[in-house]
This record gives structure tokens, sequence and C-alpha cells, in this order.
């Protein structure tokens, strides 16, 4: 045989073996996908969002919130409720890989799949890279609609209150918040945020819906970072100025950040401050402090004040 013919044959040996490595890497990557025709129709809803520490919330008062129901249609398609539209709608169900899967613009690790149950770990993906801190450190159970009724016989709404768990950290975390009321490294968001009420006529407030998904402020957003506009008729001089503040669980204001162009001035805006808070603030309005599962506790809010000066 020809060296020419040696070197045709081993050309088209190598070329075959290249085909057939490739097509053995394309079946381990469908072995990896997997199929939902076991689970196709039923519809599940969403029982339990955690993060890997089995709580429902973090140490800055972030809570984890079931909400979804989901129906697979395909291999490729899932309904998702929606409560704007407060129907269920078809989404493209994305397969990336691994058991990475995309719909509803969500990235999802499923885990586990049964005619009862799913788990799946909620991942944040950024620049095609799925983050590795506590944005994809959420787990997610679903039961399906047969198992809580017919097995729990129970609805989802029970199943999706906070648990003992729960409400024992956010007990520590308020008594910790409670033993140094003004320290803003040991307050933490309330679920139910600050609420102000006037005892007079001269001052006004309104919290600001800080609400904007295009940005990604979800309604988490709102009562993660409260901001409220406070205006003041008949003060002693006109003034505007933006701050945050500590809310005890008394309802006492703490004087917490605020800008300044120039350090010299300091000292004297932390005293103009501080006399707004307690000559107007505190007397003008009733506080209802944040709570956090019918827990007062400590919490940051921003406020921007305006003050205007009474006419002669």
């Amino acid at each position: 045989m020809s060296k020419k013919l040696i070197y045709i044959l081993l050309a088209v040996i190598s070329v075959l073996l290249s085909c057939n490595a490739e097509t053995n890497q394309e079946r381990r990557n469908r072995a990896r996908e997997l199929s939902f025709d076991t689970i196709k129709g039923i519809k599940y809803h969403e029982v339990k969002r955690r993060f890997s520490t089995g709580l429902s919330f973090n140490e800055m008062g972030f809570q984890q919130e079931p909400s979804w129901i989901i129906q697979f249609k395909s291999n490729d398609s899932i309904m998702a409720y929606s409560p704007q539209k407060k129907r269920m709608q078809t989404f493209f169900l994305q397969y990336d890989h691994g058991d990475v899967y995309n719909f509803a613009k969500e990235w999802f690790r499923i885990k586990k799949i049964s005619k009862d149950s799913l788990l799946m770990q909620r991942l944040q993906v950024v620049r095609k890279e799925i983050a590795k801190d506590i944005r994809s450190d959420v787990n997610i159970t679903y039961y399906s609609e047969d198992y809580i009724q017919k097995v729990l016989k129970t609805t989802p709404e029970q199943l999706q209150k906070p648990t003992k768990a729960d409400t024992l950290y956010i007990q520590k975390l308020s008594d910790a918040s409670n033993q140094h009321p003004s320290e803003l490294k040991l307050a933490f968001a309330g679920r139910q945020p600050v609420v102000f009420q006037p005892l007079s006529d001269m001052i006004k407030v309104e919290k600001l819906n800080v609400v904007d998904r295009l940005n990604g402020k979800t309604e988490a957003y709102d009562y993660l970072f409260p901001r409220y506009r406070i205006d003041i008729s008949k003060a002693y001089e006109d003034f505007g100025y933006e701050f945050t503040a500590v809310v005890d669980a008394k309802g006492k204001m703490h004087l917490g950040t605020f800008r300044i162009s120039d350090p010299a001035n300091y000292e004297p805006r932390k005293k103009t401050l501080e006399a707004i808070i307690n000559v107007y603030l505190q007397n003008l309005l009733k506080i209802t402090p944040g709570s956090t599962l019918g827990i007062p506790h400590s919490s940051e809010i921003t406020v921007i004040i305006a003050g205007k000066k009474a006419a002669k």
C-alpha cells in the first residue's frame, strides 16, 4: 500500500472518530436534559422559598415569599400564573446546561421532579455566569394541587406561612437591635415599614413608592429601603434636607447618615438635623416602628424633608 493511500485512510479515520466523538458529546448533553413527560399537565403551587439556612428571612430582613403556580405543558413550554393578569401564561422553557433552565425571565436549577413535588434552586445569572452569592441561595419547593388537597388536606396559603423557626430568628434579631436601639448595624428592614401619622395640620407625610422593575427594584426593595417625603409648614425657616434615620422599637428616631459638601460643616449639619428630628418629627408625628411577624424592631429609613417658613 502506498504512503499516499495510507495518509488518506488515516485522515478518513480521524474525521470519522471526530464525528463520533461529537455525537457522543451531544448524546451526553441530551442525557442531562430532563424529561417532563411524566408530570405534564400537573398544576404545582410554590409552598416554600427558603435560604440554605432553612429560613425565609435573612439578616437584612428580606423575606423569601412563595407565590408561583406552574404547570408543564411539554419539554419546552411551561405555564406560570401572572398575578398582574390573574391567569396562567405560557412561556418557552429554555434548556441551558446541566439542570439549568430559564422561563418567565428567571433562571432555575431543577433538582427534583415527581408527581407530588418539585425542588428547584433560583439562580441569579449575570453575563452568562451564575452568581455564587446570596442571590442564588434560594431553594424553592412546589407541591402538586392533588397532593396538597388529598394527602396533606390543607391549602397552599397555609403551607406558605412563615415557620416557627422564622419567628424565633426574627425575635433574636429584634432582641439584639433593642439592646442597642440606635445601632445601624443591628437594625433590619421591617416587613411592615415605619408608619408616620401626623398629629398636626402643619406636617404632611408621604411614603414614596420606589418600585422600578425596569431597574430591578421590586416590591421587596420598597420595604427594604423605605423612603418618606415630609413637608412642614410654619417652620422657623425655609430648609430642605435628605438623611437616613434609625427608628427603634419604641418609635424614637436616631439620626443616621447625610451628605455634606464640606467636612467642616458636619457637626453644624448634624445639630440642625437632630433638632429637626427632636423638635418637629418627634412632636408632630405619631411614629409606629417597623415590625416583622408582629415584632417591632429598629429599622433604617430615608427621609426627604422640606420646611417652609410661615408667611408674615
